[in-house]
């Protein structure tokens, strides 16, 4: 199961944004929604050995984390509208230590980086990373930013986590998970 997780810095937590304005009053929502669609899409398809974890920690009740299911997700197209309804939906109902499903394939806990972060073993995509194609074995499950840099406090939860580039300039959060999932499919494909 490959696993992306994004951290949203100003990503609202509660179900009250307009999905007319997600880059606005939604806290940059329109990226992270970007971000499930390069997770869990291909072309007239889902993905369904992948997986996207976000971490919400805007205002007015942080942190949340919403996880996507390519296995089990139903009613997401591949528009930044239907993951935001998707993930206004899982902010509408009461969450706590545990994830509840709020749709089929979507679920919502409270927890904080460390907890997003289960499972492994983990690699942070950095732009001053080893580049990813002259990494053997890279593994499946890849932590990001979002359009902000880790702050202090979460690079203190990231120590001996390796950290990989997909390439010399700098991408959005979701082009960057689209150069992933194409390197490791060429790689199972047999193209390396």
């Amino acid at each position: 199961m490959r696993t992306f997780a994004i951290v949203g810095h100003l990503a609202r937590t509660d179900g009250t944004f307009p999905l007319e304005d997600l880059p606005g009053s939604a806290g940059r929502m329109d990226l992270l929604c970007r971000c499930v669609r390069a997770s869990l899409f291909l072309s007239h398809g889902l993905r369904r050995d992948a997986e996207c974890r976000l971490l919400l920690l805007g205002p007015p009740d942080p942190p949340r984390i919403i996880r996507f299911s390519g296995e089990r997700v139903r009613s997401l197209s591949p528009d930044e509208r239907s993951a935001g309804s998707l993930i206004r939906r899982a902010l509408s109902i009461p969450a706590g230590d545990l994830f509840r499903e709020s749709t089929p394939g979507v679920e919502v806990r409270r927890g904080t980086l460390q907890d997003m972060m289960e499972g492994g073993p983990w690699a942070v995509l950095d732009e001053n990373g080893r580049d990813l194609r002259m990494v053997e074995d890279p593994g499946v499950c890849f932590l990001l930013s979002d359009h902000r840099d880790f702050t202090p406090e979460e690079e203190a939860m990231l120590p001996g986590i390796p950290r990989y580039s997909v390439g010399p300039r700098p991408l959005h959060a979701d082009d960057t998970i689209t150069v992933v999932q194409n390197e490791l499919d060429r790689r199972e494909g047999g193209w390396r």
